[in-house]
């Protein structure tokens, strides 16, 4: 069942959201050659409970950060260590936040130190796909016009788009109905109603998009091993279009 939400749930979603885009803003201020991904994850849960906030990832399922830390050909879900970030890694950062009874989540991708004109690229794509899915997000369209526009965006650049994994509704929980494909046909799947909240979050392979998931049960990487980016935002639909909640 997809919930609907009130004016007022949303501005409580939003309060959720910007703290989780405060927090990703200051991950992204010490991101570095010879960061550890655990240092990262440290920064986060403490910015995030400053906040009054409870880190939303820590213990979901049993993942044990507060951060999902994935680097180079890791997809999503990598868990936070003593790796050292080195010089044209890239890393996709994804976290969330419950915040007084609501959830927000957000993930980017970024370069440490000098990266590669294809690493460049591919990040550039993966969040201009993100955009491309959010102007889909209108009342009176369908959930896979969303989909559809962040297929179509990135396989015209040559990548592909991850499809074990998806977005999803967000709101009293940190995953709701409905599951949002970042592949699909135009006009089909629900119908978009004003007071939906979606977290839109395109996974954009440089090569195939099949993935496998490693030992460890949680890190996802491409199954070639070549470089993935992420980026998402938690948006909602209004009668004014959509509103991003997890832009500073």
């Amino acid at each position: 069942m997809i919930i609907l939400k009130s004016q007022d749930e949303i501005k409580r979603i939003a309060d959720a959201c910007r703290i989780v885009a405060e927090a990703l803003g200051s991950i992204k201020k010490i991101i570095g050659v010879g960061v550890t991904t655990i240092e990262l994850d440290k920064l986060a849960e403490s910015f995030i409970i400053s906040k009054g906030a409870i880190p939303a990832f820590k213990g979901y399922k049993g993942y044990p950060a507060s951060l999902c830390t994935s680097i180079n050909e890791q997809v999503v879900h990598g868990i936070p260590s003593n790796t050292k970030l080195k010089e044209g890694d890239i890393i996709s950062l994804d976290t969330g936040v419950y915040y007084k009874g609501f959830y927000g989540d957000v993930a980017a991708t970024l370069p440490v130190g000098k990266i590669n004109d294809a690493k460049k690229r591919l990040i550039a794509v993966t969040k201009e796909a993100l955009y491309r899915g959010i102007m889909s997000a209108t009342v009176g369209n369908r959930l896979f016009d969303i989909s559809c526009s962040i297929q179509c965006y990135v396989e015209e650049n040559g990548f592909s788009v991850v499809r074990n994994f998806v977005g999803h509704g967000i709101g009293r929980e940190l995953h709701e109905e409905p599951q949002l494909p970042n592949f699909g046909n135009k006009g089909e799947g629900p119908t978009l109603m004003e007071g939906m909240t979606l977290a839109i979050e395109p996974m954009v392979n440089a090569g195939s998009w099949e993935v496998v998931i490693l030992d460890d049960g949680w890190t996802a990487v491409t199954k070639d091993r070549m470089p993935s980016a992420h980026f998402e935002h938690t948006v909602a639909i209004t009668r004014d279009g959509p509103k991003v909640l997890t832009e500073l």
